[in-house]
């Protein structure tokens, strides 16, 4: 559920309960939003940009902070040697319930590969704790294979490219270029673009079937989209099955639902080199160099002021909207269930009181002494001597 205010807010609240208060605030004229997340218990804020594409408006995510040019260059290139880690996954009640839907390598060639299985394990089990309480065996899931794997692999090198750019423009205090960082730039430079779903999303394939996306699928940006649409095509490359939309269907999916599947991926790939950092050189991780170990260099203050913090308020603005959701939903089944109300009948024989309490007021009365005709958009209703005489 999303709630748009006039001044560009937003509270949106998914399936799950989770969800994030979005404000606007302006620095150097130009507009940015604040979003403050509540999850698990937790509150945690992240700031987005503001950008009119393709006739509507997009948020695409920016860093709070970024690393220096050495972080990112260890981040994207190959280890020497491919590493064995430990996750500690095992025992888990979210790894074993999508064990037949992700599988992960035994063995790390370089960060991208890690920080792929942490950009799924992430998704999954956020996905497991939304729905847990009602959680059934996967049914003919399609797995993320090896392959599949390798394609997201390579979307988290572009992304962790594109912060690196984004950094560079960061130490020259240029502004965030949003053609470049938002999903303009995935829709334009010829890549088929491969995403990780960071939500539910209820979509329609070709064949104009309903289906679902959930947290964790994988999706790839398809071919043929007019260079104008509010929509793109999307291939559909794992699924957990089900309801699902299956692998190899061809979905519908609107830009602002893209946008914010790369906002998901770019969150949770900075959660990730968050972690990477930390752990580097301990649990078989290699070490970094001596140049990119120091902590992460913040963003020039000309890039955005900073949001404000969150606060208490949301997950009460939160739990509000969804009870309100909820509410919505209950009356419209109930009235979806609701035996139809009789339609309006006017007969011979009845009285000018009978027919307004049927028809409403006539747009105009025709006053002819004993006859009266009263005119409605539709249709005229003759009175004689004060009874209906004809109807037309």
């Amino acid at each position: 559920m999303v709630v748009e205010h006039a001044d560009h807010s937003r509270v949106v609240v998914d399936r799950g309960g989770r969800g994030y208060v979005q404000r606007p605030y302006s620095f150097h004229g130009h507009e940015y939003a604040g979003r403050s997340y509540y999850y698990g218990g937790h509150y945690y804020h992240a700031y987005y940009g503001r950008y009119y594409y393709r006739g509507v408006w997009v948020n695409p995510y920016y860093p709070s902070f970024y690393y220096g040019p050495a972080f990112y260059g260890w981040a994207y290139n190959p280890w020497a040697n491919p590493v064995a880690f430990g996750w500690g996954w095992a025992g888990n009640p979210w790894f074993g319930f999508y064990g037949a839907f992700y599988t992960p390598w035994p063995v790390y060639a370089g960060p991208a590969f890690w920080l792929t299985d942490y950009l799924i394990a992430q998704q999954l089990q956020a996905a497991y704790a939304a729905q847990a309480a009602a959680a059934a065996a996967l049914s003919n899931p399609a797995p993320l294979t090896p392959d599949v794997k390798q394609l997201i692999a390579d979307e988290v090198k572009r992304q962790i490219a594109l912060e690196n750019a984004e950094a560079s423009g960061a130490q020259q205090n240029a502004e965030p270029n949003n053609a470049s960082s938002s999903i303009q730039r995935d829709l334009t430079d010829g890549v088929q673009h491969v995403y990780i779903a960071g939500a539910d999303l209820d979509v329609v394939d070709a064949g104009g079937n309903e289906c679902a996306i959930s947290q964790g699928d994988a999706v790839q940006l398809a071919g043929n989209n007019a260079p104008d649409a509010t929509s793109v095509n999307m291939a559909v490359l794992a699924s957990k099955g089900g309801k699902e939309c299956p692998k190899g269907d061809t979905v519908s999916v609107g830009i602002q639902d893209v946008q914010e599947m790369k906002n998901s991926m770019r969150q949770t790939i900075d959660q990730g080199m968050q972690d990477l950092q930390k752990k580097q050189g301990t649990g078989g991780l290699p070490a970094a160099p001596a140049s990119a170990q120091g902590a992460p260099q913040e963003a020039p203050v000309a890039i955005a002021a900073p949001p404000p913090p969150p606060d208490s308020e949301v997950s009460a603005q939160l739990n509000g909207e969804s009870k309100a959701a909820d509410q919505a939903v209950q009356e419209a089944a109930a009235d979806a269930g609701a035996t139809p109300a009789e339609p309006p009948t006017v007969a011979l024989g009845q009285t000018p009181d009978q027919v307004i309490a049927a028809l409403g007021q006539p747009k105009s009365i025709m006053d002819l002494g004993a006859k009266k005709i009263y005119v409605y958009k539709d249709e005229k209703i003759t009175f004689r001597d004060g009874k209906v005489a004809d109807i037309q």
